[in-house]
């Protein structure tokens, strides 16, 4: 078995005590905080910025050799912006992951007999990007930086995991202003560094067109070719084509039909094939729809997902997405299965206290593609508490019901964290 480690290190948690302190006399130290971050150069701003993440995870499988897995981790970035000069900026950060309980299998560490809880103790070079924005309207990055796209299901950062996902990569932005809401993101991604540590070679042209079409939500025109080059990663090549329509991003998000009431939608249809070195053919659909209302604080949301399957190396896959924010943060369907899945969902949220608290609960059941083969159902339930701009704490719970898939067994994971980003 493992040893536990007993390192120490200033936790988030320990630093939240902060929110104890009168609202007067905290708002005083963050700005006294914010002001030895930020510095000054001919006018433009330039920072110290970091991020401070500490979370005990426990993951709790009933089937199967795995033990219960506990991992007590606290993540670090740390970085440094440049102040523009004449429209040049850059950015490097820091990221290291310190493992305090390593009860759990990384991925990286070898521990093997006990559950998964992908991250792994392991310090890196997160960003490191140059942009210029001397072009009207336009922005161009280059280097290692973060991109999200959309809601993150076919290029994200995976930002739930301690170590998140960035790309080494050109990033043009352009927002038109001929024609007023358009903005086209295109770029070429050259290397995937992972939530896990690892780097994953590939040559990715990207292609996102936003239109903000008035208060009724944003219209996106989208195609991703990957073409991984790496032999073990063939078969995650794809390219994808497809079109959203949608009004929310996050709860709070609505069409006003009055002061306490609104509406909220995303429909969406993607369509995936074979490309570059992957040598199955296949093509395959996805499908996105989601409807629901808002009431004063409430938001009240029905939804299915379904990513087409047909057998193996033939299913509708997002490698570059933020897949936990998808089908139940159990995550035991990151990846498709061979007969696609189908997820019909429920959800509620409700925020408190001036937005300060957001509650959430979440009913998953999941089938295959044609809805006759059940693989499970799943319960998930958040409650995060932000004190100001730069403290949160966080508690989130996942139970997933297997059923008689055979392929998965019940799974419970258990979530609490603090956060202090600056």
């Amino acid at each position: 078995m493992p040893q536990k480690k007993t390192k120490h290190p200033l936790s988030s948690a320990s630093l939240l005590a902060l929110s104890v302190v009168s609202g007067s006399a905290l708002a005083d130290i963050n700005q006294k905080v914010e002001d030895a971050l930020n510095f000054y150069h001919y006018g433009k701003n330039g920072a110290v910025k970091f991020d401070l993440n500490t979370r005990w995870e426990n993951v709790d499988q009933d089937r199967g050799p795995q033990k219960t897995a506990n991992a007590v981790t606290s993540r670090l970035r740390a970085g440094l912006l440049s102040p523009v000069f004449h429209g040049i900026q850059g950015y490097a950060e820091y990221e290291g992951n310190l493992a305090m309980v390593e009860d759990f299998n990384s991925l990286r560490n070898g521990n093997t007999g006990y559950s998964t809880i992908p991250d792994p103790e392991k310090s890196e070079l997160n960003q490191l990007w140059i942009s210029y924005a001397g072009i009207p309207d336009t922005l161009i990055k280059g280097g290692r930086q973060r991109i999200k796209l959309d809601d993150d299901r076919f290029i994200g950062n995976v930002g739930w995991r301690q170590m998140e996902t960035t790309f080494d990569s050109v990033l043009l932005t352009h927002n038109n202003q001929q024609i007023f809401g358009l903005t086209v993101n295109a770029g070429y991604i050259g290397n995937v560094q992972t939530f896990t540590a690892t780097n994953e070679h590939i040559e990715a042209p990207i292609l996102n067109v936003n239109y903000k079409v008035g208060d009724y939500g944003n219209l996106v025109a989208y195609g991703y070719w990957l073409d991984y080059t790496e032999r073990e990663n063939y078969e995650k090549s794809s390219q994808t084509y497809g079109l959203r329509m949608s009004n929310w991003q996050k709860p709070g998000d609505s069409l006003k039909l009055s002061d306490n009431y609104g509406l909220v939608y995303t429909a969406e249809w993607g369509h995936q094939e074979d490309y570059g070195h992957g040598a199955t053919n296949y093509d395959t659909d996805r499908i996105n729809l989601m409807g629901g209302f808002t009431a004063y604080n409430f938001t009240f949301q029905g939804a299915v997902e379904q990513l087409d399957g047909k057998g193996v190396n033939k299913t509708f896959d997002t490698p570059l997405g933020t897949n936990h924010a998808f089908q139940g943060w159990a995550d035991l369907f990151l990846v498709t299965p061979r007969d696609g899945i189908r997820d019909v969902s429920g959800a509620v949220f409700t925020t408190l206290d001036r937005g300060s608290v957001v509650l959430s609960g979440i009913y998953h059941d999941f089938t295959d593609d044609t809805g006759r083969f059940h693989y499970g159902k799943e319960y998930d339930f958040s409650a995060l508490k932000k004190f100001g701009k730069h403290y949160s704490v966080l508690a989130k719970y996942a139970y997933y019901d297997a059923n008689t898939f055979g392929g998965t067994t019940d799974t419970q994971k258990i979530w609490i964290q603090g956060n202090i980003n600056f």
